[in-house]
């Protein structure tokens, strides 16, 4: 018990000891930093003064220095102003002298204006004088013509609407000379050069293009190699010959031209049908109905499949596609049909060239024009089994083939039946008749030719003025002499177009016909 006691009796005086030690610590250190804030004081107080001794130095520089910068501000703001007050009065007298000179200007003209007006009034004046005088000289004029008209009227004894008529015919006759002459000198500028032109077109078709001449009638001549084969082909009392007549529907002449018999038929592939059974039949001997029978369904589908050949043949050579087969047939029945001796189908083919290269001049579609000339004639190949005229058929039987618009014109227009609608109708017209007119391409009775000379005559003669007229050159031209005493040059010409007028309108014709009308004075006297 007594060591516990000691043992805290210690500690108590341990602990006393170590707090006296702090306090001696803390008084230590309070004293040493009073010593210490006294000397810091006196230097902070000395650096203060410091400060504000420089604060105050710097203050004063940066016053001069704001004192000297304002007053060069002030100096250029002033410049700068005083050069804006200059620049602005220097505006106001250019303005000042513009509208000064703008007042003069104004007072002038106020001035022009006013002699002006002085003027105007003078010559309204003076144009009212001149107005009346002139009313006063009218009224003087048409009493005076009234008098002259009179004092005329009594001279001459007509009445006035005889002298008008009179008058009205004097005019009416100039007006005509001069309506001539204007008429002739239009016509010379489009001869000059339109004829021209269309001369060169049809010049190098026909050069472009030359097409062998055939002529064909309708009747074919058959060679027997003796009068004894005549009598077979008669038969015993002219069996045979019925029988072939029958089947072929032709109609044989046997006469006594030796070694010769001839078919005739206006079908021509009738025609062709009989020559060449005939032609089989003299050849093979056997001569007899049963025979004859046989031979002729052999021929005919020979020629029908010919047909079709020559249609493939004449398509192929004017390279045109996509034609219907039907089409084709009916080209190639076109090679046995002739037209005034000419052979159709080569016609055909001639006249889709010459209308390929006329386009081509003229800077169409060559192939369209070669397609419609190639169909133009083909209502031939079936104008015999149907009524109407050949290029109402045709038109109507290609019509069921899709055939373009330009194409059906071209083949019912190509006679004028109907309206043109395009270009490639008087193409396909040109190229026929060119076809159709050139030297030997088809043949003319000549009782149609006498006929178609008088006519020219005929219609020649007819007009007033002419005295006589004659159809030359296988009637392509006609010369016309009229009377000089009752026309002039002017109305020659006149005379000219109504010549032609009239022959395109009552006269079928190829080609074109040449119009020449020839005035001509003579002059005679006697030296004695």
């Amino acid at each position: 018990m007594f060591s516990i006691l000691a043992e805290d009796v210690w500690l108590w005086i341990g602990m006393g000891g170590g707090f006296a030690g702090l306090v001696v610590g803390f008084v230590g250190t309070m004293v040493l930093f009073k010593v210490l804030s006294s000397a810091a004081g006196k230097k902070a107080k000395v650096d203060v003064d410091n400060m504000m001794n420089k604060a105050r130095d710097d203050a004063a520089e940066l016053r001069k220095k704001a004192e000297v910068d304002g007053k060069a501000e002030y100096l250029r703001i002033k410049e700068s102003a005083d050069k804006e007050v200059e620049y602005q009065r220097k505006e106001l007298r250019e303005q000042e002298q513009r509208l000064q000179k703008r007042e003069d200007t104004l007072d002038r003209k106020l001035d022009t204006l006013g002699i002006k007006e002085k003027n105007l009034e003078n010559m309204e004046k003076s144009i009212g004088d001149r107005k009346k005088n002139l009313e006063t000289k009218e009224k003087q004029l048409d009493e005076t013509l009234a008098q002259q008209r009179d004092t005329l009227m009594r001279i001459t004894s007509m009445s006035f609407e005889e002298a008008r008529q009179l008058l009205l015919a004097r005019i009416e006759n100039e007006i005509r000379h001069d309506t001539a002459m204007m008429v002739q000198k239009i016509e010379e500028q489009a001869r000059d050069e339109a004829k021209q032109k269309s001369t060169n077109i049809m010049l190098q078709a026909m050069q472009r293009y030359a097409a062998e001449v055939t002529s064909e009638g309708t009747t074919k001549s058959i060679e027997i190699p003796s009068d004894d084969m005549k009598g077979r082909i008669i038969g015993r009392e002219g069996r045979n010959i019925r029988a072939f007549e029958q089947v072929t529907g032709v109609d044989v002449i046997i006469d006594d031209t030796p070694g010769l018999i001839t078919v005739n038929c206006f079908d021509p592939v009738r025609r062709e049908v009989a020559k060449i059974t005939m032609e089989k039949l003299i050849a093979d001997g056997r001569i007899h109905p049963a025979r004859i029978e046989e031979i002729v369904d052999a021929t005919q589908k020979e020629i029908e499949n010919n047909i079709r050949q020559m249609g493939k043949k004449a398509v192929l050579e004017c390279n045109i596609q996509g034609m219907h087969p039907k089409v084709v047939e009916m080209l190639g029945r076109l090679h046995y049909r002739t037209s005034y001796g000419q052979n159709v189908l080569r016609h055909s083919i001639e006249v889709a060239f010459l209308s390929q290269m006329i386009a081509d001049e003229l800077g169409l579609d060559g192939a369209l024009a070669r397609r419609a000339g190639l169909l133009h004639d083909i209502g031939k190949s079936m104008d015999h089994d149907q009524e109407g005229g050949h290029p109402a058929i045709g038109m109507e039987f290609v019509r069921k083939f899709n055939e373009g618009e330009a194409v059906l014109n071209a083949i019912g227009g190509h006679h004028a039946d109907i309206p043109a609608t395009t270009p490639y109708t008087p193409i396909v017209m040109a190229a026929d008749a060119i076809s159709g007119a050139r030297p030997g391409a088809r043949r003319e009775t000549l009782e149609r030719y006498i006929k178609r000379l008088r006519e020219l005559e005929t219609i020649a003669t007819s007009i007033p003025g002419v005295k006589m007229a004659f159809a030359i050159q296988a009637g392509r031209e006609v010369r016309v002499i009229v009377d000089p005493d009752r026309c002039d040059d002017a109305t020659s010409k006149l005379i000219a177009r109504d010549i032609a007028k009239r022959i395109q309108a009552e006269m079928t014709y190829p080609g074109e016909i040449r119009v020449t009308v020839l005035r001509e004075v003579r002059a005679v006297d006697f030296a004695r």
